[in-house]
């Protein structure tokens, strides 16, 4: 009953017009940046290289494949929240719009496994957004760009990365990625479970992350002891798996500091609409 209940979640999902908007956005963006870069992509590695190249000599092919994923996973990972918001907002507010959630609360299945349901077909939507992007950025970019090291910028220097080197942390980085972007699904339903309406959790969702991401930018003595509990401030944690080495106690804590906010809001989603009026 339950896993059945879980799929038609995701066929509802599916059914819905707004749930392309991601796989429309992400293709037309990563193909514009993907062409952009084949027309002018020297420019930007110029612009990484010129700092060392008094000291360092540049060989083999720079602008790959791997660079460009690498860079369209930093540009997006900020964006796509706004994707998943769109369509895990509207999951349990969109039911009430329609009129349908009385429907859907007298079915003989408990309102826990109901939202479960819910929750895990907004995790393999976002999944499925995170694993398009990933095609996109990888499959394409290495047949538009070819393959090679992996040049990685920091603000303290230049880490290289060999291509030998590379797959297992394009792997973990996306799995770190995806829990970041499940805490925005799971942040979304659970607004989604205070409002009737569907653009109430995806305008406060994007708030929230807003609010918070302006909190850790502000270098004010205040808000230095709440900075590290903010998810936000995780949401960036992927790139640690291109430092070298690689920093785990600062990956173990954003995965836990993730996992921590997905489980509490989680568990207020799951009160919340349990203790939802069905005659009002």
């Amino acid at each position: 009953m339950f896993w059945r209940s879980t799929y038609n979640e995701f066929i509802k999902i599916a059914a819905k017009p707004r749930s392309y908007i991601g796989l429309g956005a992400i293709t037309l963006i990563v193909g514009i940046i993907l062409i952009a870069m084949k027309l002018d992509g020297m420019m930007y590695i110029s612009f990484i290289t010129a700092p060392f190249e008094q000291s360092l000599a540049f060989e083999g092919n720079i602008l790959n494949g791997n660079l460009m994923a690498f860079i369209i996973l930093q540009m997006l990972i900020i964006h796509i929240p706004l994707l998943i918001a769109f369509v895990t907002g509207d999951l349990v507010s969109g039911e009430g719009a329609m009129g349908t959630i009385r429907l859907l609360l007298t079915k003989q299945i408990s309102r826990t496994s109901i939202l479960l349901s819910k929750y895990l077909a907004g995790c393999a939507y976002t999944l499925i957004i995170l694993l398009w992007m990933g095609f996109m950025a990888i499959f394409i970019g290495k047949m538009m760009f070819g393959t090679g090291d992996l040049m990685v910028l920091k603000s303290d220097g230049l880490v290289i990365l060999q291509e030998s080197d590379i797959s297992w942390r394009f792997f973990y980085g996306f799995l770190v990625a995806y829990l970041a972007l499940v805490m925005i699904a799971t942040l979304a339903l659970t607004l989604s479970c205070f409002s009737e309406n569907s653009i109430g959790p995806i305008v406060s969702t994007m708030g929230v992350i807003i609010l918070f991401t302006i909190i850790g930018t502000l270098d004010v003595p205040l808000f230095d002891t709440i900075k590290p509990f903010l998810f936000t401030t995780h949401m960036a944690a992927w790139r640690s798996f291109f430092e070298d080495p690689l920093p785990m106690d600062q990956i173990v804590n954003s995965i836990t500091v993730l996992f921590v906010h997905i489980v509490v809001l989680l568990g207020i989603a799951i009160y919340k609409f349990n203790k939802k009026d069905i005659l009002s």
